[in-house]
């Protein structure tokens, strides 16, 4: 068993300048494993069938109920403010209670924060509303 150290004494200190790539071919070895076991994980998710956007304008029949809400979170019902929840809930008994149901288009400003919102929306669903819509402006071009 040989092993040769050197050139036995005729080294002139040449620099090597080959690089080393076992150190980089290893990470890239398990990076690669890495990826292989997560992506299969990261595909695969439940089976749901989406709903489709139909984007079709509304159109605001006389039976229908607007409630507006101010960027200030004072909400309407069609012109006139509404005092508080209890008044909101009350007026959305009465017309759940009408058949067929006018339909909630809830009209809300662009800057107004989510909560009042919210609370339209968990008003008509204790109320029993079967149909809410949001009411948009088309983007401008």
């Amino acid at each position: 068993m040989a092993m040769n150290i050197g050139n036995g004494g005729d080294d002139d200190g040449e620099v090597v300048s080959a690089i080393n790539t076992t150190p980089l071919v290893d990470v890239m070895l398990v990076l690669l494993i890495i990826f292989l076991i997560t992506i299969p994980v990261a595909t695969h998710t439940v089976k749901v069938q989406l709903p489709v956007d139909r984007n079709q304008p509304t159109k605001t029949k006389p039976g229908n109920i607007v409630l507006a809400v101010t960027a200030d979170g004072q909400s309407y019902w069609n012109t006139t403010p509404l005092t508080g929840h209890k008044d909101l809930l009350n007026r959305l008994m009465e017309a759940a209670r009408q058949q067929p149901q006018p339909q909630i288009q809830i009209r809300g400003d662009g800057s107004v924060q989510y909560m009042p919102i919210g609370r339209i929306v968990a008003a008509c669903q204790e109320a029993g509303i079967q149909h809410v819509d949001f009411i948009t402006e088309q983007p401008h071009d």
